[in-house]
């Protein structure tokens, strides 16, 4: 099946920077490691069905969650800005990925970044404990698995924001700073938490 651009798919201005991941259709996972244990696993197999929507970004080349880079950028608006789609959507005293779940893919080997400096939001606190959700982060698989940014066409230089679907079709590609157009998309279908 290939959706068509409506409310709940967008248009394929950016189809160019993830072109493995067309607009429209079903997300095809790819392997990872997680980065908190150097797990391997399949991106598409660490979200659940439980109706939430999913944001992916990935990292561009130079991009490794220091400060300033557009990971920690795109995080911080969507953690922190009155306007972000995270922020206008969930409900007050709900976890922040309670309806939209925000993970990364970085390009750099799991031995190359450490979990701890990853921004907030890849690493909430979560639950009546406030337990650190850990399964966020993410980077390529193991030499001979399989990188998912050559296996998904994603462009390596500036990477970008993959948007899925509950039922696990793609429903947006767009740069990681295009911050408007993301709030644009979700509040087209979503209702501002009252």
């Amino acid at each position: 099946m290939h959706y068509q651009p409506s409310a709940l798919i967008g248009v394929d201005t950016w189809q160019n920077m993830a072109t493995g991941f067309e607009i429209g259709t079903r997300f095809h996972s790819a392997p990872v490691i997680r980065l908190a244990d150097a797990r391997p696993m399949h991106l598409g197999h660490t979200v659940k069905a439980d109706a939430r929507w999913h944001i992916y970004a990935f990292s561009g080349a130079a991009d490794a969650a220091a400060p300033n880079s557009a990971i920690c950028d795109l995080c911080d608006y969507l953690e922190n800005d009155s306007q972000s789609a995270l922020r206008v959507h969930t409900p007050d005293g709900e976890d922040i990925d309670a309806l939209i779940d925000v993970r990364a893919v970085f390009q750099q080997g799991f031995r190359d970044l450490a979990f701890d400096s990853m921004p907030q939001l890849l690493r909430p606190a979560k639950g009546r404990y406030g337990l650190v959700d850990s399964e966020k982060v993410f980077c390529p698989g193991l030499k001979g698995s399989g990188d998912i940014f050559d296996m998904r066409g994603i462009d390596r230089d500036q990477g970008c924001i993959l948007v899925v679907r509950p039922d696990q079709y793609v429903a947006h590609v767009l740069p990681l700073d295009a911050y408007s157009e993301l709030a644009a998309f979700f509040g087209g279908f979503m209702l501002p938490a009252g």
